[in-house]
């Protein structure tokens, strides 16, 4: 069976999909920490603690953003092998 990976072994957009991984769940780690206060009755943080959170969502863009410039790619190959 034919690899269709390069010999480095990553194929264009991986980088984007960890980078967007770890931008996740570091937005994930603030949303748990920004909602415990909620929970333990404590004074909840300041506004801009809840913008952390919104990592998440930029952290799932810059991976989806990985995942299209992967599918662009193996498009590209396969069009080039007919």
């Amino acid at each position: 069976m034919h690899s269709e990976t390069p010999a480095s072994g990553s194929a264009p957009g991986d980088g984007l999909v960890r980078a967007g991984g770890i931008v996740f769940i570091v937005g994930a780690v603030a949303t748990l920490v920004t909602v415990a206060p909620l929970f333990l009755g404590t004074d909840p943080f300041p506004p801009v603690a809840y913008a952390v959170c919104m990592l998440m969502g930029v952290g799932f863009l810059i991976a989806a953003a990985g995942v299209l410039r992967s599918i662009a790619a193996q498009r590209r190959q396969a069009n080039s092998a007919l």
